[in-house]
Parts: structure tokens; C-alpha cells; sequence
């Protein structure tokens, strides 16, 4: 199974590169993990947002393969514990389809985005940069997985 993260925002800081370079680096070889950035579209002044937001679906859209899983962060999405992830992981993987996370842009992602997604998941209740939601997004992925495997990560 291959797994990306597709997210639009392609300037981080570089605690946010270091910490999700931190995790990303652990993960399994199997995974054959990739980062795909979008640019962030531009808005001027008198830019709606709604704009924004369909030019950015409209790129998110053109780099998702039709086969994929699509699990889309949304502040609307369903929340999990570790263990569940654990366990939907296991799923995906048996799935054996390619996996992509999708992270949209400032003002979030197009209706096309969210309909096309198989999943809505939500890193918390909490409005988080997008930084912080690529960094948490990895480190959750490590925790799943060595829960999966029983390395001794996970401590409850």
C-alpha cells in the first residue's frame, strides 16, 4: 500500500518540515510514503474565498487517482482514538488500495473535494494551522502503526 499526504500549502516553517520529517522517516518501507504539495492559491482583497477554494478543489482533484482512498482532515470529520486508527489502518491496508490524506487550503476544501472523499477525519475540535495538522497527521500514522505491530511507541 502506498500512502500520501496531498495538502495544499507548499511553505512550511521549518520546525513543521523537522517534526513531520521526524515521524515520516519511521514509517514502515512498505508504505512508500509521499508528500505532494499544492500551492495555495492567491487571494487579493476582494477575493471571496469560495473561489479560492474551487481553484484549489480543482488541483487537489487533478492529483488524486481515481482508485484511491481518499480521507479528507475536516474539522467536520469523525473523530478517533489511537486504537480505532489502529484498526481502520489494518482495514485500509487489507483494502489494497493506494491511500491518500487530503489537508485543503486556508478556507478549507471545495464541495467536489468533500464528495469525492471516502472519509471525513477530524485531528481534533480544535481549528489547527496546517503545519500542526501535517505533523499531527504523522505522528498519529507512526502511532497507529506501532500499535499494529506491537512496538513499544504506544504506551497506555
Amino acid at each position: 500500500m502506498h500512502i500520501r499526504l496531498l495538502a495544499v500549502g507548499d511553505r512550511q516553517p521549518s520546525w513543521v518540515d523537522e517534526a513531520f520529517g521526524t515521524y515520516t522517516e519511521r514509517f514502515p518501507r512498505e508504505w512508500k510514503f509521499r508528500l505532494d504539495t499544492i500551492a495555495t492559491v492567491r487571494r487579493s482583497k476582494n477575493d471571496k474565498s469560495r473561489q479560492a477554494m474551487d481553484s484549489e478543489g480543482g488541483l487537489i482533484l487533478a492529483k488524486l487517482a481515481p482508485a484511491e482512498q481518499v480521507i479528507l482532515l475536516d474539522e467536520r470529520g469523525k473523530q478517533m482514538k489511537s486504537e480505532t486508527l489502529a484498526a481502520k489502518l489494518i482495514d485500509w491496508q487489507s483494502d489494497a488500495r493506494d491511500l491518500c490524506f487530503v489537508i485543503g487550503g486556508p478556507d478549507g476544501v471545495s464541495d467536489a473535494v468533500r464528495q469525492r472523499a471516502d472519509m471525513l477525519w477530524s485531528l481534533s475540535q480544535l481549528t489547527l494551522p496546517h503545519g500542526m495538522a501535517r505533523v499531527l497527521l504523522s505522528e498519529q500514522l507512526y502511532r497507529a502503526w506501532s500499535l499494529h505491530t506491537g512496538h513499544p511507541y504506544h504506551r497506555v
